[in-house]
């Protein structure tokens, strides 16, 4: 190394200004630090470029290798997930942009198309269970689209009609024998037949699905076998609060039969109430007091003759349980598959027999009981449409010298039902959008329910299948269920998401149903707040088909209003029980409508033909709105969900519960007191879900801008993960929401937000632990479920803050 000259040396010299002030002395010859260093250093260089080489070419080959495996879930035919791999052609799908994808699927469904299918679907009765040749059409048809599909069979018990009878029994003395029944009555007279309910709705020239042989009769789903002759009692609409109402009016109840209006609460609730408070049975009606404007009673011409009800429409339907436990009632939690282990059912199901008449079987019953007991206005209850045939809307009892004959036989069965399921597989598998309609009625129509939602669910498939023949393939998974058994208690759905809960629950980002696609002009919504917005810029998108300026969407004619999530579709298994948002959207009737005759041999083809939406053109409609939505969720690189909505109803839903805790009184102090944890944890909720979506929001602009070159792959990885992270939290949002011990006494809903009401079935209530107990005056119960709600939000914000 270099050494100053030393003082002294014999070599010094004299110095002067020019002289270094180091002079650099030379103490031995120069050598290699390491023997063999020109190789070392060859090597080093040489491993270097290759390390180099070699990250480059992971880069590429985790950037253009497929994403998942040859293998697959053969029983769901979702393909596997390899993590760590970036999808082909991230951040974008592969074959086609979304422009093109857009077009496609706005200008492929046609209305000439779904009139095609509505005319297939209502050609024959296909009640859940007995029609696989439907079931066969339908996973055909989608095959023809270029949409891979299967059917998924359980054994799932099922009820059909063997026999029904309804006659009103008058007493007559001994001297009159003519017209006995068949069962004679203790005492001196006998029990003699006064009227005999047809049971049968009329066959119309004008439609033709009302005349065929193999039609279905009328009948309940889940209902009890049973021959009872009672006393009968006008319940109203057979609510918790109507009965309540009648034992506050003593009126005696116990060994008499139900007599109920359709309406406000789901027909298994008004036969569940009635059966705890020791009735026999349930008779079930349709008054047109309820259909609005459009009746007979205020000139308008029943149906075919013009759009008010016909007589002797019939509303058939299930009395299961449905607000405490969905789909088989003997597989409670768990699929319905060969083997399963079979449950009492008793929590789920009626005991005593119930059926379903016209309103034209209901006015000789009705009209009997005119002058006995309280009239209906006198406990502040409405009258029905029935006045003008001379109801006088008593309640009873009927008179001592009156009973009515109530025989239901139903035969139980364990029989197979058939849903199709398609798939798209996605290049991010472990990402999934779920489309669901059912396919089964309970007649051989069905042209608004289910079947409007059937031919349009087919022209969205079909549209998906043009796009795939062009070369696309979806960002994520789209997966297409048509279900069996919805109209018995959601059976099909819930036996899927119960046999496939693991796979769902780890990838399922949303659920979209269409039940009725159309039964009129309105759009209607209910939405997870989730999925509010997505579906919101969605209609602003598709040119509404009523339109009183030139150019209007489905956005412009909308009245806006978004309904809570409750039951009655098959949405109920994913929101309420896997924590999946959820939405359910359709077309309905506004107050000038025909009435539409749910559940009835007229809900048919030639109704919809001339009432309900000649044109198509809403079939047409509401599958564009369904595929885009779809689209929206599939193909954008940051999942179009939206926590902050979610917030703001949470805040709305909290302010509700104390409403109804203050008009309750209950509990007797403040009830802002108690509510002080929950409405710091919703606050905080507000501000992880501002924090979350903004991040978001600044994610996509990113993936908008494209500003980063091809060659900082590093960046685009970073981006990746990052959205990744972000889809991540957004799509396990709302599983944060659910309470793995369920509700009171009705465990298998698991949402601490959203669940159907105890005692309504259709209608959604928001915290419904809380709420419960406040209609039930249980104080231990409003703090236990107060604190399990708060902790539940408390958890939803821990994990969008987390890292």
């Amino acid at each position: 190394m270099p050494m100053p000259a030393r003082a002294g040396s014999e070599k010094a010299t004299m110095s002067d200004e020019r002289t270094p002030l180091i002079a650099v002395v030379q103490t031995r010859p120069h050598r290699d630090r390491y023997p063999h260093h020109r190789l070392r250093y060859i090597c080093t260089l040489f491993l270097s470029i290759s390390l180099f080489t070699g990250l480059i070419a992971a880069v590429l080959i985790l950037n253009f290798l497929p994403l998942a495996d040859d293998d697959s879930d053969t029983a769901a035919g979702i393909s596997r997930v390899l993590p760590g791999k970036l999808p082909p052609g991230w951040p974008y799908s592969t074959g086609l942009d979304y422009e093109a994808l857009v077009d496609i699927l706005t200008e492929t469904p046609d209305s000439e198309k779904a009139r095609e299918y509505s005319r297939y679907y209502t050609s024959g009765p296909h009640l859940a269970g007995k029609n696989l040749s439907q079931a066969i059409w339908t996973k055909d048809k989608w095959e023809e689209f270029g949409v891979s599909s299967l059917i998924v069979d359980y054994d799932v018990y099922l009820n059909y009609p063997k026999g029904h009878r309804l006659a009103l029994l008058e007493k007559k003395g001994d001297d009159d024998d003519k017209d006995t029944a068949e069962g004679e009555g203790e005492g001196e007279g006998k029990w003699k037949i006064k009227y005999e309910a047809s049971l049968e709705e009329d066959v119309l020239e004008e439609d033709a699905t009302s005349g065929l042989k193999d039609r279905v009769p009328t009948f309940h789903g889940y209902s009890a076998s049973g021959n009872v002759t009672a006393g009968y009692v006008y319940v109203n609409y057979g609510t918790y609060r109507d009965f309540e109402q009648l034992q506050a009016a003593n009126v005696t109840l116990e060994g008499k039969i139900a007599l109920a209006k359709y309406g406000g609460v789901f027909r298994g609730l008004k036969v569940k109430r009635a059966q705890e408070l020791g009735m026999l049975g349930a008779i079930i009606y349709t008054d047109p007091g309820d259909d609005g404007e459009v009746t007979v009673a205020n000139g308008y011409a029943a149906y075919p003759d013009g759009p008010a009800r016909q007589p002797s429409s019939v509303q058939r339907g299930s009395c299961q349980f449905l607000s405490f436990a969905p789909g088989d009632p003997t597989t409670p939690g768990y699929p319905s598959k060969p083997g399963a282990p079979r449950q009492d059912t008793s929590h789920a199901i009626p005991s005593i027999p119930s059926i379903p008449i016209s309103y034209q079987d209901a006015l000789p019953l009705l009209k009997a009981l005119n002058g006995h007991g309280p009239k209906a206005s006198s406990i502040n209850w409405k009258d029905g449409g029935l006045g003008y045939k001379g109801v006088e809307y008593h309640i009873g009892p009927s008179p001592d010298h009156l009973s009515v004959n109530l025989v239901n036989e139903q035969e139980y069965v364990t029989t197979p039902l058939w849903n199709v399921i398609g798939i798209i597989n996605g290049s991010i598998p472990d990402e999934v959008v779920v489309l669901g309609n059912h396919r089964d009625a309970w007649i051989a129509g069905g042209a608004g329910d289910p079947n409007s939602g059937s031919a349009a669910f087919n022209e969205v498939i079909r549209s998906f299948g043009v796009a795939v023949r062009a070369g696309w393939k979806p960002l994520r998974t789209i997966v297409f269920a048509s279900w069996d058994g919805e109209e018995y208690g959601l059976v099909g759905s819930t036996e899927w998401v119960e046999e496939y809960l693991p796979w769902l629950s780890a990838s399922t980002v949303a659920y979209l149903n269409v039940d009725v696609g159309t039964q009129g002009p309105d759009f209607k919504l209910s939405a997870a707040p989730l999925l509010e917005k997505v579906v919101i810029d969605t209609v602003q998108l598709i040119q509404s088909p009523n339109q009183t300026v030139p150019g209007q969407t489905v956005g412009d004619v909308w009245d806006k209003r978004i309904s809570t999530m409750g039951s009655g579709s098959d949405f109920t298994a994913f929101q309420d029980f896997a924590g999946i948002p959820s939405i359910d959207m359709g077309f309905g009737a506004d107050p000038r409508s025909a009435v539409y005759h749910y559940h009835s041999n007229y809900d048919s083809f030639a109704w919809m033909e001339k009432y309900g939406d000649p044109s198509f053109q809403y079939h047409e409609t509401i599958a564009k709105i369904w595929a885009l939505v779809a689209a929206k969720l599939v193909e954008t690189p940051v999942l179009q969900l939206n926590a902050t909505r979610y917030a703001a109803g949470l805040r709305r839903y909290v302010d509700s519960v104390k409403a109804k805790a203050r008009a309750a009184s209950f509990p007797p102090n403040d009830p802002e007191d108690i509510f002080a944890g929950l409405d710091a944890a919703v606050s905080r909720f507000h501000f992880a879900a501002t924090i979350h979506d903004g991040t978001a929001a600044a994610l996509l602009q990113q993936v908008i801008d494209d500003d980063i070159p091809w060659w900082k792959f590093w960046e685009k990885l970073q981006l990746y993960y990052a959205i990744r992270r972000v889809n991540t939290k957004y799509k396990f949002l709302e599983r944060q929401f659910l309470y793995k011990a369920g509700l009171d006494g009705r465990s298998w809903f698991k949402h601490v937000v959203f669940a159907p009401g105890k005692w309504t079935g259709y209608a959604g209530a928001t915290f419904p632990g809380i709420v419960e107990a406040i209609d039930e005056k249980d104080e231990k119960a409003a703090f236990k479920w107060m604190i399990i709600a708060t902790e539940t939000v408390d958890g939803a914000s821990d994990w969008l803050e987390s890292e």
